[in-house]
């Protein structure tokens, strides 16, 4: 396994972490971060959840600077970014710091895409996320980074940035599922 899939795999492995930090009631009091409160537990939750974010782009940089792209590491990366994306918004929702549709809506075209990315892997064709599909990904986790940290610094000034930045990662998320499945509707046209 090359390093950029390691790094992959790794990602993969502190979403488990990032999960108990977040969902165990851990009593670690509250914290003062960039002037708004928070618990403890969030804010570490939101730091291991960014550092995952950030081996996204590592991966693919090494991936592509030294010619490592696998059909491995095309399957794992997105793969890696839905499971860490859905675990983070599922929290979101159970610490009602996001509206369950929003949420739905998010992981629904994730689930819709898989389902064609897997169509497709069966037809021989593995698929790498295009540019739209990237934007929709950081889009996203921007908004939960955000949300993680209670909309920190924003808050103190009263700017709702966090949910501002979760209508965007929607709307990219909509955008992107529908550029995806118009992209490679070929696959159903022999459907009956």
């Amino acid at each position: 396994m090359n390093l950029p899939n390691q790094i992959t795999v790794s990602r993969i492995f502190m979403i488990p972490i990032f999960l108990v930090i977040m969902v165990v009631p851990w009593n670690w009091g509250d914290v003062r971060f960039l002037g708004t409160d928070m618990p403890l537990a969030h804010l570490v939750g939101a730091i291991i959840f960014i550092i995952a974010s950030t081996t996204d782009w590592i991966d693919g940089y090494y991936a592509r600077k030294y010619n490592l792209v696998t059909n491995l590491g095309k399957f794992l990366d997105p793969l890696a970014d839905k499971l860490l994306v859905s675990a983070a918004l599922i929290v979101l929702v159970e610490q009602d710091l996001a509206a369950s549709w929003l949420v739905i809506i998010i992981i629904s075209r994730e689930f819709a895409v898989t389902g064609l990315r897997l169509i497709l892997a069966g037809e021989g064709e593995v698929v790498a996320a295009n540019m739209l599909g990237k934007i929709k990904t950081w889009a996203q986790i921007v908004a939960i980074s955000a949300l993680l940290l209670h909309n920190a610094p924003f808050e103190s000034f009263s700017i709702p940035f966090a949910d501002f930045a979760l209508w965007v990662a929607v709307f990219f998320t909509i955008w992107s599922g529908w550029d995806y499945f118009y992209l490679n509707r070929q696959v159903f046209k022999n459907s009956k």
